[in-house]
Formats: C-alpha cells, structure tokens, sequence
C-alpha cells in the first residue's frame, strides 16, 4: 500500500522525530500521538507505545495517562492492568484530571488495584472539580445508585445537570430517567423525553431506544408509531439488544411500518443470539408457526429451551408442550412434566392444568390424584376453564379429592360459564342428579365464582382427566 502524507503532516513528524531523539519530553509525546494516529508516518502503535513511555519516563502528566491507557487496552503493548493503575496514579497525582478519572475506573471495576467504590468516588470528585463533563456524570451517577456513598437524589440531579449541561449524553441519559422515575423531582414523561432526545441526537443507543419507546407508547408525546419505528432502528443498528427486540415486535405487527415478518425474524434472531430471552421465545415462536421462514419444530424447540433456562414461562410451557407431544423432538414426557413444573412454578395457569393432567394420567411421572387436584384447583381459581373443568371432573369421579356431586357441579358450572362448550353439556346432564336444594345451593355458589371470571368466549376442546 503507497502511503502519502501532506509536505505538513511529513514536516511535522520530521519536526517532532529529531526533537523526540534529542530528549524533549513533549516532542517524544507528540511523536507518539502521531504514530498512534497514521498522522505523516505509517501507524505503528509498538513506536507509540516506545515514544509514550520516554515521555512518561520523564514526568509529563499527560503522557503517563496516555501510556496507562496503552497498557490498559493492550496497544502497543501486553494488556497490564496493574501497570495501567500506576501510570494513571502517577498521573492523577499530579492533577491530570482524564487520568484521574480513568484510575476511578480502575478501583471501580477493580482491575489493577482492589476494588473500591469509595476510592473510585474520590478520584471522580478530583476531576469533576476541574469540571470534566464525564466524571461529572460519573460522581452523580454514584449519588444515584449509592457507589462509595448514600444514595442522595438532590446530589445526584445536581452533578447529572452539570455534565448534562456540557453535553455528555450519560449524564443526559441518567437525567432523563431520574425525571421519568420521579427521584428528586416531580415525575415528567415530557422532561424525561427532552433529556433522552438530546442524548439521542448524540448517537447514544440506550437514548434513541427509550425516545422510540416514547413514541411507541406515548410517553411525554402523541403515540407516533413510524418515529418510534425510526429511533429504534438507529439504537437496533448499534447493536442495543432491547432496542433490536422492540424493533422486531414492531416489524411482526407492522406497527408504524408495513408488517415484515422476514425482517422481524432477523431481529428477533440478532437480538436472541446477543442472549435476550423475550426474543428468544419469539424467534421460537416464529419457526413454530413458520412466519417469515419455513416452519421448523426442532430450531422452535431449540429457542424455547434457550429462553425456558433464562426463566421465561411462556417458553417453559410451550418447550413442555413439545416434548410432551413429541414436536421437534422425540416425545419426552419426563422432560415434559419438568418444564410444566417450572412454569408452574410461576403461576402459569396453563402449565399448572396441563401439570395436572400428567400427575393425573401418571405422564412422565407417578400417578397422583392428590397432586393433580392441587394443580387443578391453583389453575382454576386463576380463571382457567380446563382447570375449571378438570377439577369438577375430579371432584365427580372421587379422586384425589372425597367425592362431591355439590362441588363437581359448581366447578362444572364455573367452566361453563367460561365458554366451555363440553362443561356446558355435562352440567346439564348434572342438574338432574342433584335435589332442588342441593342445585339451588350450587347454583349460588357457582353464580359468585362465575362473576370472578368473565367470560372469554373460547370453546376449549374437553381436557378432562380419566376418571
């Protein structure tokens, strides 16, 4: 590769090289700078890193921060944490307010020196009070979450405006949400969103996905679906993992822009791949169903577990269901029933009647009428007619529960009123085995549990429980 420099930029580092030979200190820096750079020469961050030290061998401040920096990014040079911890302290010291602030750092995330929220606070402080924006940002920010000191609200909007006020878009950012959040001020949607937009406008992803949620959602602004499509698509393209999952929610339910569900499925799958769970069990979702690709149970499957494991209870019932029903995947009852429990677990009335139905067929795990009936009973006072429907079922044939005509026929009831088409058949079938003050008694019973749950107008298929 020919590599031409201007007669400036080659007269310059001509400058800087023999003055740098003959020991000035601030030559060796700026000779370093331009081989960091490719600026009148070839870029060669070893020579930079030779240069720098020289410079900080010989004291200037600068060039110390600069030559922690190589070592702590490993350019030029081996990674060293340490070194990197004691050219910035040797830096700091002398009041270098950028080294100071990067040996915060370092005692925050504790590389090169023990960790410490205290000490990184006071070397924030140091350099927030030569008024560098950033560690300005970074003392409020600390004042927010209580790192190395209480947690004050006043203190923190006070150093947050001040770095917000110089432009830096974390300290707008953090603003912005202290407004949205109501901490040390009124809470404002309409402030919140004048913070986020100047961030925003910065190029801050984090920013550009809460402005697209604004106008998704309506927060501090009319609900513009097409600018919440464009904002978030900016914070999608730097790779903001929940910006690119919002995105394609957009996309799959053409909110703001024409449906795409090819689209969607690439930024489900992108923001899955980055480990985010919700898309995980969407991208699932979409190769269970085939929209925007070709149906594929076992790459569904694949996905479903992936969210199930991160907790995610609709992925852990529908990756039950699958193994349950051998989709994608060789039946599996045993692994069926576990994924059922987890959801369960939850509260998913759904895994809970289907749990149910496993204890009480003895599916994937022993028989057990007692259990089943628990299960039915969390699931059906949660609204869920099969429950509804299943534990009447129980309570008539006497299992896992004393045998109870009254009791069968509420739940039937219950189910019936539901939308349950099959309940709606049996309780009539019912009715006659009951005496008139028996029914009356159900009948009231059924009424006030039925008001609990409106109806959904769903005719489920009969789910019952062998009896």
């Amino acid at each position: 590769m020919d590599h031409r420099y201007s007669p400036a930029d080659s007269t310059i580092f001509s400058w800087y090289r023999d003055a740098a030979a003959r020991g000035n200190p601030y030559a060796q820096f700026n000779l370093a700078l331009l081989y960091k750079k490719g600026q009148g020469v070839r870029r060669d961050d070893e020579k930079a890193f030779i240069w720098m030290r020289l410079a900080a061998l010989q004291g200037l401040a600068f060039a110390q921060n600069h030559l922690g920096a190589m070592y702590y990014n490993g350019r030029g040079t081996a990674c060293r944490d340490a070194e990197a911890a004691f050219w910035f302290r040797l830096a700091a010291e002398q009041g270098e307010a950028s080294a100071q602030q990067n040996l915060g750092q370092m005692y925050r995330k504790g590389r090169g020196v023990a960790r410490s929220d205290d000490t990184a606070l006071a070397w924030f402080s140091r350099a927030a009070a030569q008024g560098v924006a950033s560690a300005q940002a970074l003392v409020g920010e600390a004042y927010l979450l209580g790192l190395g000191t209480r947690r004050s609200d006043p203190l923190a909007l006070a150093w947050l405006r001040k770095a917000a006020l110089q432009g830096d878009a974390d300290a707008q950012l953090n603003l912005g949400r202290m407004h949205q959040r109501g901490q040390g001020v009124p809470p404002s949607e309409a402030a919140a969103l004048a913070w986020f937009r100047q961030a925003a406008a910065q190029g801050h992803a984090v920013a550009q996905r809460l402005v697209g949620i604004a106008y998704a959602e309506g927060r501090g602004v009319a609900p513009d679906q097409r600018r919440a499509y464009s904002w978030l698509a900016r914070a999608a393209a730097q790779d903001d993992v929940d910006a690119q999952f919002s995105l394609a929610v957009l996309l799959a339910n053409g909110y703001g822009v024409e449906r795409d569900e090819p689209e969607a499925l690439i930024w489900y799958r992108r923001a899955a791949e980055s480990g985010h769970a919700q898309a995980q069990s969407k991208l699932a979702a979409m190769y269970a169903q085939g929209r925007g690709v070709a149906a594929d149970a076992a790459r569904a499957l694949e996905w479903y577990c992936q969210a199930a494991e991160q907790g995610v209870v609709t992925a852990q019932f529908n990756a039950a269901v699958m193994y349950a029903n051998g989709h994608g995947v060789e039946r599996d009852e045993v692994r069926a029933v576990a994924w059922y429990q987890a959801a369960a677990a939850q509260g998913d009335a759904s895994a809970l009647n289907n749990l149910g139905v496993m204890y009480a067929n003895g599916q994937g795990v022993a028989r057990d009428d007692e259990a089943a009936v628990a299960c039915y009973r969390q699931a059906a006072a949660k609204g869920h007619v099969l429950a509804q429907y299943n534990l009447g079922g129980m309570y008539h044939s006497g299992r896992g529960v004393a045998r109870d005509p009254v009791q069968a026929y509420i739940w039937i009831a219950v189910s019936a009123a539901g939308g349950n088409a099959c309940a709606a058949a049996q309780r009539e079938q019912m009715r006659g085995k009951l005496s008139e003050a028996e029914l009356a008694g159900a009948l009231a019973a059924a009424c006030a549990l039925a008001e609990q749950f409106p109806a959904s107008g769903e005719q489920p298929a009969c789910q019952q429980a062998g009896a």
